[in-house]
């Protein structure tokens, strides 16, 4: 593997020691048995670029290569119920349980992000991972008025392709072979899936406003012992609100990322 970061091309080198964010490690070339194999790309360890990949200790790349199949699992059941009823309104009910299951325990990659095993931000993840979340249960679990809403399998179907693109782009980089193509959709298609996602989620909040307010769901009104109140419906709006200065901020920090990625790529690509 080869990788270019400020104008110097960095061949891996194999380290040994405490895998961490970037796989550094003592410098001791370990032993070909050795469970904790690191790739590091020289001097360009000391920031994660694109190309960088990061081998941590036993187990933890299977981690990643199991992520993949749960989203086809819900990928499946998609094409299943929409096969059978003809339709693709009201699919969630199809996927509603492994799709609670499995996004909720995506809670565990803040975790991995945190102890270096999966090499990505703590910040963006946790914020992508906690509002999916949220989203999954808060908002969807808690008010089945919406779950019949095309909305809804909006943002499904985006979470879905963009995950399994995702997982087989670090799987694939863990076995250091990185089709081109892999590369180009994860850098590519978040165009498209990005908005429709967020859209997605924007309109199935919106659609469980008016019975939010009308049921009282997860509100605190006063008089109480805790003198405390709180509005859902409120909350709910905020949240909405809160999505016009992050989205366009995370969007064209992606699309910054895709220049620069797949320039990256056509360097190499040409004759030297």
């Amino acid at each position: 593997m080869r990788c270019t970061a400020r104008g110097r091309v960095c061949a891996p080198r194999a380290v040994s020691g405490p895998a961490s964010h970037f796989g550094s490690g003592s410098g001791a070339r370990p032993s070909p048995r050795s469970p904790l194999l690191v790739l590091e790309s020289g001097s360009c360890a000391s920031r994660l670029s694109p190309c960088s990949v990061t081998v941590t200790p036993a187990g933890c790349p299977g981690s990643l290569s199991l992520s993949r199949p749960r989203w086809l699992v819900i990928a499946v059941g998609l094409v299943r119920a929409y096969l059978a009823k003809g339709s693709y309104h009201s699919l969630y009910y199809s996927i509603e349980k492994p799709l609670k299951f499995f996004q909720t325990g995506a809670l565990l990659e803040i975790l991995h992000c945190a102890l270096g095993i999966v090499p990505s931000s703590v910040v963006l993840t946790a914020f992508q991972v906690m509002s999916r979340v949220f989203l999954t249960w808060a908002v969807t679990h808690s008010v089945k008025e919406v779950q019949s809403e095309d909305s809804v399998l909006l943002f499904v179907v985006a979470w879905t392709i963009t995950e399994i693109i995702r997982y087989s782009f670090y799987t694939f980089s863990l076995l250091n072979h990185l089709p081109y193509l892999i590369k180009w959709a994860r850098y590519t298609l978040f165009i498209v899936l990005y908005p429709m996602g967020v859209s997605g989620e924007l309109l199935t909040i919106y659609a469980a406003l008016p019975f939010v307010r009308q049921s009282g769901l997860y509100s605190i009104s006063l008089p109480n012992k805790y003198n405390f109140s709180f509005d859902y419906y409120t909350f709910l709006i905020l949240v909405m609100i809160s999505y016009i200065p992050i989205f366009p901020q995370l969007y064209f920090h992606m699309l910054h990322q895709r220049r620069k990625v797949l320039s990256h790529t056509e360097e190499h690509k040409k004759p030297e």
